[in-house]
């Protein structure tokens, strides 16, 4: 895999100029779009990208799977510090799939929901709902985002080292969590996208290749 290095500046002016031409894949009318990663690649990336599309006249709605966390008595079902239950039981994708995806489709009514629940009070938000006029974009952003089925109609994934996963994740005792996703799910080489986010000052990506010319 050859990686060019690029700015982030520069990486999400190519990106938006890349998801303004695209049509949703799903015959529907706004399009889905994943930034995939862990916590630790940083996410300076998903607000320069929503900028950009915004300074292109798209309406952008920004989703953290942080944000659709399940309760604590699922998330700590086998206690606190669990790899696997992080992994595979922290995130509600049932309510990505009901509350997110669904209202895109096509015929939705782009009724989204921007979060579901609350990890420090855990209580659910309540927020009201937002809604995604039609050419609009949906972003999407945290861990573990792919080999889920969801409609995404392009998939960037923030790659970290082993090494400078571990230096820079906070909670070491997931880290075990992160290599299993890269042996069942490879997401480098399942994204449309990769960037070596290993020096957050000097990022490297492969470019868009045969997605089209940017």
């Amino acid at each position: 895999m050859r990686y060019e290095a690029i700015t982030w500046g520069r990486m999400a002016g190519r990106l938006a100029r890349h998801v303004d031409r695209l049509v949703p894949g799903d015959g529907g009318e706004r399009l889905k779009v994943a930034v995939d990663g862990a916590p630790a690649a940083g996410g300076e990336l998903v607000g320069l990208l929503a900028e950009q599309l915004r300074d292109r006249g798209r309406p952008v709605h920004v989703v953290d799977t942080g944000d659709f966390l399940r309760p604590a008595s699922l998330r700590y079902e086998y206690g606190k510090e669990d790899p696997d239950a992080y992994y595979a039981g922290w995130t509600d994708h049932g309510a990505l799939w009901r509350e997110v995806f669904t209202p895109l489709e096509p015929g939705g009514s782009g009724r989204v929901l921007p979060d579901l629940w609350d990890p420090v009070r855990d209580r659910a938000t309540r927020s009201p709902y937002v809604t995604l006029p039609p050419g609009g974009v949906l972003l999407l952003h945290g861990p573990f985002l792919l080999g889920h089925w969801f409609p995404f109609d392009l998939t960037v994934h923030l790659r970290l080292s082993p090494a400078a996963l571990a230096r820079r994740t906070a909670l070491p005792w997931t880290l075990p969590a992160f290599a299993r996703y890269e042996t069942e799910v490879d997401p480098a080489g399942t994204a449309d996208v990769v960037v070596r986010a290993d020096d957050p000052r000097h990022p490297a990506w492969t470019g868009l290749g045969d997605l089209g010319s940017d």
